[in-house]
C-alpha cells in the first residue's frame, strides 16, 4: 500500500517521487513506468472521437488515484484519491488516513484546521468540505437525516454542519480555491530537469511556402551562486532551411536523439522512384522530444531540409513520445473576390476545416500503417497523409491532425545551376 503526503494546491507523493501540478503527461507516465513494480494497473482514459472534450486520465486501478490532465495543454490538472482504503495519507507528516486511522470529519478538522462550512450536493448526496486547493467528499446515502441538508432545509450556517462520524469518499487537489473552476497550473520549476520546453512554434513564410520555426522557449535558469534562486527564462529562437547542422545546435542546443534514416519509404510516391541513386549515407533527424520537433538534415550538404511538428493526441501510434507542439501555421488562401487571405492552422485544427480553407488535394491520400518489426500491428490504425502547399498532414481517423511535415524550397535544376555559373 502507498504511504503518500499530501501538500494541498502543489503534489501527492513520497521521498521517492511526487506526483505535482502542472507537470507534463510525460513525466507522470516516466514516474509510473519506473515504479511500475510498486504501482500497477495504471489505465489511460481519454475521448477516441473528441480528445479535446474530455480531461485525459492515468487511472492507477490498485491505488485508487486518478490523474486528470488537461486535454489541451497535457498538464497535471487535478489529482483525486477515489478509494481511501488503497492508500495511506498524511499531511505535514501526521497520517490522516491509514489502515488505523479513518478519515472521519473529526480527524480532517483535527489535521487540516477548521474551514468553511460543508457544501451539499443533493444530486450526488455529498458533502464538499473545501480548504484551499484541496476538498474532501462525505457520502450522506446511509444517513436518515439526508433530506435536511438540502438546500431548501437549510436555514442558516448549522444546517450545513457535516454529521459527526462521516468518512471521507473521495479526496481532490487542484490549483485555487474551486474545483469546477481549476485550471492546470503552468510547469513548476522543478519539473524542467534540464530541458527546454517550448511555449509556442510559429511557422515562417515567404512567397512560395513555409520557409522555417520562431520557437518561444522555456527554460529554468538560475544564476551564479550553489543558492541562487532557479528562475523561469523565456527567449525566442529561429531555424530556417538551409541552416547548417551547427547553426541548428548553437540555436537550440543538442537533440535529445538522433536518428539516421535506413530507408526512404516514400520514395515510391516520387515522380521517377526507378531512377534515383541510393544513396551511401543517409538523412538523419534530429529529435528535440521536449519541443515536439523533429529536424531532417540532408546527409550530403547537412542543412535542414524538412521539419516535423508533432501534436501528441492519444490514440496516436507515437503518443508520448513528444511533447505536444503548440504550432501556428499561416495558410494562404486564395478567394476569387479579394486578394490573397491568410488564416491559421493550430494544433487544434481539424482536417475538415482546413481542407475547406486550402481546398481538396487533387490526389488521394497515402496510407500510413506504422507496423513495427517486433509487434506487426498497430492497434491504433492507420493514418492519411495528404499534401498541400509544401507540407504534408497526417490525420488521424477522428479528423485531428497526428503531425506536420514542412519541406524546404525545390532545389535548383542541373540547367539552372549550370547557367548561374559565369
Amino acid at each position: 500500500m502507498l504511504d503518500l503526503e499530501v501538500v494541498p494546491e502543489r503534489s501527492l507523493g513520497n521521498e521517492q517521487w511526487e506526483l505535482t501540478l502542472g507537470m507534463p503527461l510525460a513525466q507522470a507516465v516516466a514516474i509510473l513506468q519506473k515504479y511500475c513494480r510498486i504501482i500497477k494497473n495504471v489505465q489511460v482514459l481519454y475521448s477516441e472521437q473528441a480528445p479535446l472534450s474530455h480531461d485525459l486520465i492515468l487511472n492507477l486501478t490498485q491505488d485508487g488515484i486518478k490523474l486528470l490532465f488537461d486535454a489541451f495543454n497535457q498538464r497535471l490538472k487535478v489529482i483525486e484519491v477515489y478509494d481511501l482504503t488503497k492508500v495511506k495519507l498524511k499531511y505535514c507528516g501526521v497520517h490522516f488516513n491509514s489502515q488505523a486511522i479513518a478519515p472521519t470529519i473529526e480527524q480532517i478538522d483535527q489535521s487540516f484546521g477548521a474551514t468553511h462550512p460543508g457544501v451539499y450536493n443533493s444530486a450526488e448526496q455529498l458533502f464538499h468540505l473545501n480548504f484551499r486547493g484541496l476538498s474532501f467528499s462525505f457520502q450522506l446515502d446511509s444517513w436518515t437525516e439526508a433530506p435536511k441538508y438540502e438546500p431548501n432545509f437549510a436555514h442558516g450556517l448549522a444546517s450545513l454542519q457535516i454529521p459527526h462520524g462521516a468518512t471521507v469518499k473521495r479526496m481532490y487537489i487542484y490549483n485555487g480555491n474551486s474545483l469546477q473552476d481549476t485550471r492546470a497550473p503552468g510547469m513548476p520549476l522543478s519539473c524542467f530537469q534540464g530541458n527546454v520546453y517550448a511555449e509556442s512554434v510559429d511557422v515562417l513564410r515567404d512567397g512560395t511556402g513555409p520557409s522555417g520555426l520562431r520557437l518561444r522557449l522555456l527554460a529554468a535558469g538560475c544564476g551564479p551562486g550553489v543558492l541562487a534562486d532557479a528562475k523561469m527564462r523565456v527567449f525566442e529562437r529561429s531555424v530556417y532551411f538551409g541552416d547548417s547542422c551547427q547553426d541548428v545546435l548553437s540555436t537550440l542546443g543538442s537533440p535529445h536523439k538522433v536518428f539516421y534514416k535506413s530507408e526512404d519509404k516514400m520514395k515510391i510516391h516520387s515522380p521517377s522512384p526507378h531512377k534515383q541513386v541510393p544513396s551511401k549515407c543517409n538523412d538523419y533527424f534530429f529529435n528535440y522530444f521536449t519541443l515536439g520537433v523533429d529536424i531532417l538534415f540532408d546527409a550530403n550538404t547537412h542543412k535542414v531540409k524538412k521539419f516535423v511538428l508533432h501534436t501528441n493526441y492519444p490514440g496516436h501510434y507515437n503518443f508520448n513520445i513528444y511533447h505536444r507542439c503548440e504550432f501556428k501555421i499561416p495558410l494562404t488562401i486564395k478567394r476569387e473576390s479579394a486578394d490573397c487571405q491568410t488564416e491559421t492552422c493550430t494544433t487544434y485544427s481539424k482536417w475538415d476545416n482546413i481542407q475547406d480553407l486550402l481546398g481538396h488535394p487533387v490526389e488521394k491520400p497515402v496510407v500510413l500503417h506504422r507496423s513495427s518489426s517486433p509487434n506487426n500491428t498497430n492497434p491504433f490504425g492507420s493514418t492519411f497523409c495528404f499534401g498541400l502547399q509544401r507540407m504534408i498532414f497526417e490525420v488521424m481517423q477522428n479528423n485531428h491532425i497526428a503531425s506536420v511535415t514542412l519541406y524546404g524550397p525545390p532545389k535548383p535544376s542541373a540547367h539552372m545551376r549550370t547557367a548561374e555559373l559565369p
